[in-house]
């Protein structure tokens, strides 16, 4: 979506109220409804030279609807924290599902290339936290994240609750689970999903010629019959599929503060004398 439709959505959002209908319009229908200042401003937008910056939300604007949003919710002190960033993640965890954060097991999940250095996100889910890190399952074959793994066997995480304003960042080095371990958690998947993973050849490109997604329900039909007949719990897992953990060597937890003067702690590992090894804290400058 072009920047000038983005400010369109957020100048209505602020300033007026849309049926669904309307929401479903295209943006150049919505944006014969903004109002004649704003008008002008994307205007120039659409006509300025690539030299000339645009501005999700304008500074020189004085409606208060465009100014940053304020974090008010909650402070973090060093007197709050846990000992162990084990601890602390699952305290706020915890935190999170009182306070009906929408699915906070959703995280991101970076990784890099080699020799490159290309970065590369995306969103799956936490599925557990154990004494050693962050454990995801997914594709370890064809995937991008896969390739990056191989060659850069380091990622990150972060996680953002925006109902109670905090986020919180791990980096640390990734570990493949044992097939028994990933066994395990691939017993308690929905017998579609199973199937769905024995399916997907993850971020190979389906042909057009070939029939693009047809391709996918082909495939799916195929995983079907072959385990016709077969209880769920006696589905295998694909050896080219389980689960990764995120050892972190550094985890850090920020609470959102008025002025963007944020709370930040980092726990870095600094021994293993046990399990979970000993955390340094320190407060990072916001």
């Amino acid at each position: 979506m072009h920047d000038d439709h983005i400010t369109t959505y957020r100048y209505l959002e602020h300033n007026e109220k849309i049926t669904p209908l309307e929401a479903s319009q295209s943006p150049n229908s919505l944006l014969m409804r903004i109002r004649s200042p704003l008008l002008s401003q994307l205007s120039r937008m659409s006509s300025s030279t690539p030299k000339e910056r645009h501005i999700l939300t304008p500074t020189d604007s004085t409606d208060a609807s465009f100014r940053a949003q304020q974090y008010q919710k909650g402070t973090l002190s060093r007197s709050q924290l846990l000992p162990t960033a084990f601890a602390q993640f699952a305290a706020w965890f915890a935190a999170a599902q009182v306070a009906h954060v929408h699915q906070p097991e959703t995280v991101c999940l970076s990784t890099a290339a080699l020799p490159s250095g290309a970065v590369s996100s995306r969103f799956v889910y936490l599925k557990e936290l154990d004494t050693k890190g962050f454990v995801i399952y997914s594709n370890w074959a064809t995937s991008r994240k896969a390739s990056d793994v191989r060659t850069n066997p380091v990622a990150s995480l972060a996680f953002w609750w925006q109902e109670v304003e905090r986020q919180v960042r791990v980096e640390g080095a990734v570990e493949r689970l044992s097939r028994e371990e990933s066994q395990a958690y691939y017993d308690l998947r929905a017998r579609g999903s199973k199937v769905g993973a024995w399916a997907s050849e993850q971020s190979s490109v389906l042909r057009k010629e070939d029939g693009e997604r047809e391709v996918l329900e082909r495939r799916v039909r195929e995983v079907e019959g072959r385990f016709e007949g077969t209880e769920d719990g006696e589905i295998p897992v694909p050896e080219f599929w389980g689960g990764i953990r995120v050892v972190p060597t550094v985890v850090e937890f920020w609470q959102g503060r008025e002025s963007r003067l944020h709370d930040r702690f980092r726990y870095t590992r600094v021994g293993q004398g046990t399990e979970e090894g000993e955390w340094k804290i320190e407060r990072l400058s916001p």
